[in-house]
């Protein structure tokens, strides 16, 4: 198929069986997708999924789980950031029962993973909200693990919380998600010391992608 688009004078982008073909026009699109259909089924013997096929503009089109966004530059999908805040979730899932390290370990692997591929997507206002939200599953998470309010107590004031305030969050009956962003606990587990125990910088590494390893943080 790609020696038939270079034939044809077809400008387009494949990976797999994942096509982009791009056109001047929503008439020549419509040509073109029909055309190439025909080939791949008729001389290919392939079968080509109607459903994820489409002739539109290219803002609309997604290919391996980028788009074009409003200033014309590459920004993960809504598919993308769904699976990557889905897989999160697992990792981070309150019944788990591994030790926080491993699964800060985990995390890590695959957030660095994900930002290698996705780093590129020009989404740093997302970006940091992001990363904003992984911070806090991994609060909830030490919460979880701490279960009793002796417990949480006593690593509440290693961490250097203040007494008066310890009492009230760890006698404090809101769920896990609510209290991972109870001030006490992001006081406490505060970013960088989120980011001392492997938590991924995920700010960091976006600008290190775009700007290089020099680049002011």
């Amino acid at each position: 198929m790609d020696k038939e688009l270079e034939r044809r004078g077809h400008r387009f982008a494949r990976y797999a069986d994942d096509s982009l073909v791009t056109v001047w026009s929503a008439k020549a699109a419509e040509r073109v997708i029909g055309s190439l259909t025909r080939f791949v089924e008729g001389q290919l013997k392939l079968v080509v999924n109607r459903a994820k096929s489409k002739a539109a503009p290219l803002r609309q089109c997604a290919f391996l789980g980028f788009q074009i966004g409003a200033v014309g530059k590459a920004v993960w999908t809504a598919k993308a950031y769904a699976r990557f805040k889905q897989r999160v979730r697992e990792i981070t899932r309150r019944n788990r029962g591994h030790c926080v390290q491993d699964i800060i370990d985990e995390l890590h692997r695959y957030v660095v993973g994900w930002l290698n591929y996705f780093g590129i997507s020009h989404t740093y206002t997302a970006l940091l909200e992001l990363a904003e939200w992984v911070r806090r599953r991994v609060r909830l998470y030490y919460w979880k693990q701490w279960k009793r309010p002796r417990t949480r107590r006593r690593h509440l004031l290693a961490l250097g919380a203040d007494p008066k305030e310890v009492h009230m969050a760890t006698r404090s009956r809101k769920g896990y998600w609510r209290m991972s962003s109870n001030s006490i606990l992001q006081r406490a587990l505060n970013n960088h010391w989120l980011h001392e125990q492997g938590v991924p910088d995920m700010r960091t590494l976006w600008i290190t992608l775009h700007y290089g390893a020099e680049a002011r943080v």
